[in-house]
């Protein structure tokens, strides 16, 4: 045989044993690409996205998208290939398996976790479209979750409305937090609280509930980084009562990064004519009670999948304009936000045409 069909030969066996060697060598990765995006003005599935009832609402145009991100699975093991074409892919991108799944994270944990992060989302999108229009929503601190093996599993529970700690009153969920670390470990702390069976009684009836009771706790020490702080082992959080039904349908979509777009698409139905003015705005952003807008994970992704689907501007989250602007989809207007305001106040501008007004994210 010549010698050089020899090394020819050798050299395709040799190419195609390292990539039967890549298909079987599996790689600590995972995989992000552009997800689905979605109007919240529009329908999704056959059914409208924000269904309002016991209010008036207003016709509205254009696009206002949540954008989503798609991941490989927690227990998807990614071989060496594929991880070398996500990383050569232009719109993927490939992160340590334990960036999406930190502690070992199982898929089902996963899931649950950004269920419960979108339904907290959707709540929080309610209560600052409201704020927005200044439509009061009345609020309450309640017990979130409570821990198993803590002292205050069997005495508190999820739903409780806690009124006052040690005859304090509560008035935020970080309230409680501070007041129970006056105390020492092994020290009684007292919970003044509605619970949760009377509270949503009194809900369904419309009526406001009154009937309190003593909760009287032990507290522990906290095992974190050794601290003497003291704990009952329970997460404080906030719980709503709105003047109106407002539903927010959309399935198969988890996280907090919708919050944004969600109450913008609130304030739009609930107010006269169009917010974009018919133009194609997307975005992304989580969102809290008081407005503010927070940053979000796999932004590339998402300004990619928004610019796909025909978005002309993308409300980026201002901590997220850095990375987003590195590399722009052509044709994307990248708009920095920083609360329901800001962002307000950019619709208002897209609208009326005034695009050089724009808070636009830095070029890179």
């Amino acid at each position: 045989m010549p010698r050089r069909t020899a090394t020819m030969l050798a050299s395709t066996l040799i190419l195609i044993a390292l990539l039967c060697a890549g298909v079987f060598i599996k790689v600590p990765y995972s995989e992000m690409s552009p997800g689905p995006t979605v109007n919240t003005l529009g329908e999704h599935d056959g059914e409208p996205v924000l269904q309002i009832s016991g209010r008036k609402t207003y016709p509205t145009t254009g696009n206002l998208n949540m954008t989503t991100v798609r991941v490989t699975s927690a227990d998807y093991n990614m071989n060496l290939v594929e991880a070398v074409y996500g990383w050569l892919a232009h719109d993927n991108k490939v992160v340590p398996h334990d960036t999406l799944y930190p502690d070992g994270k199982t898929e089902e944990q996963s899931t649950q976790e950004n269920a419960e992060e979108f339904n907290q989302s959707q709540e929080s999108a309610k209560v600052a479209a409201l704020k927005e229009l200044n439509i009061p929503v009345k609020s309450w601190v309640i017990v979130s979750t409570v821990l198993k093996a803590s002292p205050a599993e069997g005495r508190l529970h999820a739903g409780d409305v806690i009124k006052a700690v040690d005859g304090t009153t509560v008035k935020a969920p970080d309230d409680v937090a501070k007041l129970v670390t006056k105390h020492k470990p092994g020290e009684k702390v007292v919970f003044t609280i509605v619970p949760a069976k009377e509270q949503a009684a009194a809900e369904k009836e419309n009526k406001t509930a009154t009937a309190t009771k003593d909760v009287t706790i032990t507290t522990t020490k906290s095992d974190d980084g050794g601290t003497s702080r003291a704990i009952v082992g329970i997460s404080a959080g906030t719980d709503h009562t709105f003047p109106f039904l407002i539903d927010i349908k959309l399935a198969d979509v988890g996280g907090p990064s919708a919050g944004l777009m969600f109450a913008l698409g609130i304030v739009d139905k609930l107010t006269p004519g169009s917010l974009t003015g018919g133009k194609f705005v997307a975005g992304t952003g989580t969102i809290d009670d008081d407005g503010k807008v927070g940053p979000i994970g796999g932004i590339e992704m998402k300004t990619v999948g928004a610019r796909e689907k025909g978005a002309q501007y993308f409300l980026t989250p201002k901590d997220n304009c850095a990375a987003a602007a590195k590399d722009t989809p052509e044709g994307l207007t990248l708009v920095k936000v920083n609360t329901i305001d800001d962002a307000m106040s950019a619709l208002k501008d897209i609208n009326s045409g005034k695009t050089a007004d724009l808070p636009k994210c830095p070029a890179q």
